[in-house]
């Protein structure tokens, strides 16, 4: 690398509470001869709030294929560029990735600056697994295409993570609904702001909540994976009791009351009876 080029620092910045940036972060902004923002008019209250007098740039899905280059010529001439998202990381569902390949190809140096992320940070509040998963993302805008992606989720073992936003949460809920089953689910809106809530059930019913309650805010969902096994039959009376068919929902995560829904419509018979022989069984 020459001695002369600039480094590119991809910084994370907060989800939505202002508070959750580093001191590195703040450090770096300030430092760097120019900022390129996702969205500048968005990251300059950011920069107002800590004090940063940074000059800033946009850079864009929409512009990348001409602002990148620009970038890369700069750090070439030995500028410090900081590239920063909306919010969170650079390079996780934004065009960050595009400009960072763009920078090791001209052999640049590229310098990550970890912060807040909105798929971690509600993967370890969902209640479910968190050894392994699969960051998905927003799915794709076209039906085939979704519908394939999820066909080829179905037999994923892992946790899996979405994006969504408030005015498709419920359609995708049920396309989810209907490729997978109904699984252990959580709906994790506005995470790290005011009005920050987790809504830990199942596919049904979290259809249901937003069938009831209106979806405000973004949203990351976090969904169980196929597991390494076959799914039990909780239909069949024979194999499986009532009490043990809600038990064996409630280890996946699932609310109890969500559960005893469940086991309700997959038995055919009413929630009050499935409530009633839990009671049983637990005296």
């Amino acid at each position: 690398m020459n001695a002369l080029q600039g480094v590119l620092y991809l910084c994370a910045t907060p989800i939505g509470n202002l508070e959750d940036i580093t001191f590195r972060a703040i450090r770096v902004l300030k430092e760097a001869n120019l900022i390129a923002a996702e969205d500048t008019r968005h990251t300059r209250k950011l920069l107002n709030h800590y004090e940063i007098h940074t000059a800033t740039v946009s850079y864009h899905e929409h512009n990348k294929l001409e602002r990148g280059p620009e970038l890369i010529n700069r750090l070439l001439q030995g500028q410090t560029i900081a590239l920063v998202s909306d919010a969170g990381m650079p390079g996780i569902s934004d065009p960050g990735t595009h400009l960072t390949q763009l920078a090791i190809e001209a052999g640049i140096t590229v310098i990550p600056v970890p912060g807040a992320n909105a798929a971690l940070s509600a993967l370890v509040a969902s209640g479910l697994d968190t050894t392994n998963f699969t960051f998905v993302g927003f799915l794709p805008k076209t039906k085939k295409k979704r519908r394939e992606l999820l066909e080829q989720l179905v037999k994923q073992p892992y946790t899996l993570l979405f994006y969504e936003s408030p005015h498709r949460i419920k359609e995708t809920l049920k396309e989810l609904e209907t490729a997978f089953g109904d699984r252990p689910a959580a709906a994790c809106r506005e995470l790290t702001k005011k009005f920050e809530e987790f809504n830990r059930s199942t596919l049904l019913g979290l259809q249901q909540h937003f069938a009831a309650v209106e979806p405000r805010g973004e949203f990351t969902l976090v969904v169980q994976g196929a597991g390494a096994g076959p799914e039990p039959d909780l239909g069949s009376k024979d194999e499986v009791s009532l009490p043990e068919a809600v038990a064996l929902l409630m280890a996946k995560g699932a609310a109890k009351k969500d559960a005893l829904r469940q086991v309700a419509v997959d038995r055919g018979i009413s929630r009050r009876d499935v409530y009633q022989a839990v009671l049983e069984a637990e005296k």
